[in-house]
């Protein structure tokens, strides 16, 4: 197998240059992931709420409740109810995420940062509703970029330096995990 090396090199530079001249990301691509991360920080406030409260940070009821009404909205928008809802459950997931290593981090300190507590169901309940809509309009302007075969470099570029540690870059990451998808053959 002389040639391996030499094809190996090749194979590799073609993939160099072939992504060298992928195309720019959409204009359409850094809001969205700004409101991604803006929803994802509002984790660490429901994680308060949960830490004072003692309420468990899986609510079911609360998370069917949001999808349906997610899938309501998007055929209201044209848009496909079953992939909003695949990105409204990305984003509960991160957010979970998020809760769940906070509470974790807090409860080996032994106690939870001493900072203002909103209202869970009067400030950031309607928070969250209000950046739903913000992200289905956002999502729509996305969504024609959805199976470029540059998006996961897109994401994987446009994610950085929006978080600030690395339990909200994982849940980030969870929470775009849906953006991109393969196109089907037909």
């Amino acid at each position: 197998m002389p040639h391996a090396p030499r094809l190996l090199t090749c194979a590799l530079l073609a993939l160099i240059a072939g992504s060298a001249h992928a195309a720019p990301a959409p204009e359409t691509l850094q809001p969205l992931l700004v409101t991604l991360n803006e929803r994802l920080n509002i984790g660490d406030l429901v994680a308060l709420t949960k830490w004072d409260s003692g309420k468990p940070i899986q609510d079911s009821a609360r998370e069917a409740q949001v999808i349906a009404n997610a899938r309501t909205l998007a055929s209201e928008r044209k848009l496909d109810p079953e992939d909003v809802a695949q990105l409204i459950a990305a984003q509960m997931e991160a957010n979970k995420l998020v809760q769940y290593g906070l509470l974790a981090q807090w409860q080996a300190a032994g106690a939870a940062p001493n900072t203002p507590r909103p209202d869970l169901a009067k400030q950031i309940r309607p928070r969250l509703d209000e950046l739903q809509t913000r992200l289905l309009q956002q999502y729509a302007a996305f969504a024609p970029y959805r199976q470029d075969p540059a998006c996961p470099t897109w994401l994987a570029n446009a994610r950085k330096g929006l978080t600030h540690d690395t339990l909200h870059e994982l849940a980030l990451t969870r929470a775009t995990g849906e953006l991109c998808v393969r196109a089907t053959a037909r």
